[in-house]
């Protein structure tokens, strides 16, 4: 019998001399979470297909080796990775807030990507459980990658008896500061017997933000009415990759309403398998891996590359310091950064 109040801690590996943990979150039915100290990164997400088999359904590796290789670092796909301090792009790596012009990283052609060159999805975090929670914390000095204040960051993560894994942001700040965070898992629900262009995917959006020639929103918006990318009634991803030259990199816009509410569910039917994410962002970057590496694969022969994993970025608006009106671009001393997305499996 399971013990669900227990998260089982395991050695993962080594990065710069330091010890990397991994931390295994369990329910009755499973189901079986793995996140690592390295990037707070979820390595795996293991369904169960029968008594003693799994299907694992996100990007990840086994050991610190894959994270370290010259092939992942050249990609850079992040996977699975915690995002910050600003996910996504910034246009130049410039913004002005408080009348003060402010000089990011620029990793990403002439933009800021992902909070930069020695980002959160780099670095060693620190780890506690809570009863069946585990906690994931990191500290961010003032100018860091360019960006103004301390910040500490928690992202909590938490295995329910549903089958949901849900994500928790809580942040604070010294002084006035773009935050935005995300998880960038990339998933499969096949379990990567074949590619995603089978995958039936519904989001419940209206419109997305559209990029200008550096692939970075500016404020202007697209309808999705009448469009291939209208993913509201859901389409199976194969037919758009027709029209789609390089597949999803949508960031789409959701209705604002308070608290937790449902915008995407993806569907296997070879499997039976189905995602459905909850979050309070604002918006969803969709990607659906064109530009990820064949090179890539699991140690268990686990193939990844294009198209054989989606990415649901729940966070701020990319660019948003520089977007008039965006939701929530800035955090504040006296109002500090919370948020919450959850990814709800069927099997």
């Amino acid at each position: 019998m399971l013990n669900t109040e227990t998260i089982e801690k395991r050695i993962f590996g080594e990065f710069e001399g330091v010890q990397i943990d991994q931390y295994i979150l369990r329910n009755s039915n499973g189901m079986q979470v793995k996140v690592i100290t390295y990037g707070a990164c979820v390595s795996s997400i293991l369904l169960p297909k029968n008594s003693d088999e799994y299907a694992d359904v996100v990007c990840g590796f086994e050991g610190m080796e894959g994270y370290l290789s010259d092939a992942y670092k050249t990609n850079a796909p992040y996977f699975g990775c915690t995002v910050g301090r600003f996910s996504s792009r910034i246009k130049d790596g410039k913004f002005t807030l408080e009348g003060k012009d402010y000089q990011l990283d620029t990793n990403d052609g002439p933009n800021h990507l992902h909070g930069g060159i020695n980002a959160f999805d780099k670095r060693i975090w620190n780890a506690k459980v809570e009863g069946n929670v585990l906690v994931m914390q990191i500290n961010s000095a003032d100018g860091d990658g360019g960006f103004p204040g301390n910040v500490d960051l928690n992202v909590s993560f938490e295995l329910t008896e549903e089958n949901a894994l849900k994500v928790s942001y809580y942040a604070t700040t010294d002084k006035a500061t773009p935050l935005s965070f995300t998880n960038h898992s990339y998933f499969n629900l096949s379990g990567f017997d074949t590619d995603i262009k089978q995958t039936k995917a519904q989001i419940l959006a209206n419109k997305f933000l559209k990029p200008d020639e550096t692939n970075v929103p500016v404020g202007e918006t697209v309808e999705v009415s009448g469009r291939i990318d209208d993913l509201r009634e859901g389409k199976v991803l194969g037919d758009t990759f027709k029209e789609l030259e390089t597949g999803f990199e949508h960031y789409y816009v959701f209705d604002q309403q308070e608290g937790l509410n449902k915008v995407a569910v993806f569907e296997d039917s070879q499997s039976g398998r189905s995602l459905t994410i909850l979050t309070d962002e604002p918006g969803m970057l969709f990607y659906t891996g064109y530009f990820t590496s064949n090179e890539l694969k699991r140690e268990t022969g686990q193939q990844y590359g294009q198209y054989r994993g989606f990415c649901c970025e729940a966070h701020r608006y990319p660019n948003g310091p520089n977007i008039s009106g965006a939701p929530i671009a800035i955090t504040t001393p006296d109002q500090p950064y919370e948020s919450e997305t959850v990814y709800q499996f069927t099997f």
